[in-house]
């Protein structure tokens, strides 16, 4: 699976409860044929996660897009350290808009959406592409063979999200082992993780102050505007300070941490058969759908996504799902479903219809999508002009992927051209 499975004792007959298994890590970007069962035979199974005990799966694309826009299955309850995890800190801390349900959801998202939409987010195609060049001269400069996680993967998305948030590039140092930490699935206490999220939120305190003495054009700016606009007569709606502090947290986690495993997985992916890159090299304008058919195709999580916990007992996938269980959905599952996708376990960058669910679905749908593609797009359409000759320069198996985090991706990939 994308987290792999350790099954025990998979039944081959229709079983409403499932098998039980314990969500491990599978090498690079493998998916895992029990996916392929799962949907089959048990579309509704029990999970053991690594901390906090059991919960159900499902792994269909229309049961996952259910469970993402079902009224009964909700985040806020969920924000729990008592609700079973991937992670060693609970996923969702009630403060932010990921562990929200309607309406609190609704006026958080509606405060902060401006801030994410796809024409403020486009003005900042120029200067990624401008990142991406510098960043590609670099990587050429370091001579051949080079390492593109080093060299490209890292350093292009943490240089782009920082100077579109507002943050130094120079305090990289500092914030991408918190954000680790935050991610960490094993390695780390519960208390370490939380101490990292607590430094992160006090990093971006004295940046947020830093927005109110001085005129800033960057996305924290946005955001403390929006925290700080009076409100209509009558109204209350504002940004509280902490929620304004964890959308800048989780931006920036979410901004370079799972961009840095997208691009160097999406590298990787293209490579490794390199009649993929040779395509897009020599037809670049199908770099839009392959960017849609990376993002359905790469299988950037280990085990699950963060959880729902049902408030009344809901008829999903062929079972019940009763009130106060937990209830997980697999995104990469879901975009291999053969129900959905004409052959599914094969890329294909002219795919037309393809509606993943890599940002998720309904109202919980991810903020920064359109910043997200926009990064990719730049990334591969640089990559493919800059360095068309571009190749792997070791053995696909020989490849170190990352291990003990929710997202999987390379940590080196060598690189010549």
């Amino acid at each position: 699976m994308a987290g792999g499975a350790e099954v025990e004792g998979v039944p081959r007959s229709p079983d409403p409860t499932g098998p039980v298994f314990t969500l491990n890590e599978v090498p690079a970007l493998d998916s895992d044929p029990l996916f392929a069962l799962f949907r089959r035979e048990h579309p509704l199974s029990r999970i053991r996660l690594p901390h906090g005990g059991e919960g159900w799966l499902v792994s269909r694309y229309q049961d996952v897009r259910t469970v993402m826009t079902h009224p009964a299955f909700s985040a806020a309850a969920a924000a729990s350290d008592q609700v079973p995890r991937m992670t060693v800190v609970a996923g969702r801390p009630p403060e932010t808009i990921a562990g929200l349900d309607p309406p609190e959801h609704t006026r958080l998202r509606r405060l902060a959406a401006p801030t994410f939409r796809a024409s403020r987010i486009a003005t900042f195609r120029p200067l990624a592409t401008r990142i991406a060049v510098d960043t590609l001269t670099e990587l050429v400069d370091a001579g051949r063979p080079a390492d593109f996680v080093r060299h490209f993967a890292l350093p292009f998305p943490v240089r782009l999200i920082c100077t579109v948030l507002g943050v130094p590039y120079e305090d990289h140092s500092r914030f991408v082992p918190w954000s680790e930490a935050v991610l960490s699935t094993t390695g780390l206490s519960g208390a370490e993780s939380a101490q990292a999220l607590e430094e992160m939120k006090e990093y971006f305190r004295h940046l947020i102050a830093e927005r109110r003495r001085a005129p800033y054009d960057d996305l924290l700016a946005d955001l403390v505007a929006a925290r700080d606009a009076t409100p209509e007569p009558g109204g209350s709606d504002q940004l509280s300070e902490e929620e304004l502090v964890m959308f800048a947290v989780l931006l920036l986690i979410a901004g370079y941490e799972t961009s840095i495993n997208q691009i160097g997985a999406s590298c990787f992916l293209l490579l490794e058969r390199r009649s993929r890159w040779e395509q897009l090299v020599a037809h670049p304008r199908l770099v839009t759908r392959a960017v849609e058919e990376l993002l359905r195709f790469v299988p950037l999580i280990n085990g699950v996504t963060l959880p729902r916990v049902a408030v009344s007992d809901v008829e999903v996938a062929g079972g019940t799902i009763r009130a106060g269980e937990a209830v997980f959905v697999s995104i990469p599952s879901a975009n291999r479903d053969e129900r959905i996708f004409d052959d599914p376990d094969t890329f294909d960058p002219t795919r037309v219809h393809n509606q993943h669910v890599a940002f998720g679905h309904g109202p919980h749908y991810c903020l920064g999508a359109h910043l997200a593609r926009l990064e990719l797009q730049v990334a591969l359409t640089e990559l493919i002009r800059v360095l068309p000759s571009l190749r792997l320069a070791t053995p696909r198996d020989d490849v170190p992927w990352r291990t003990g985090l929710v997202a999987r991706g390379p940590t080196a990939l060598a690189v010549s051209w």
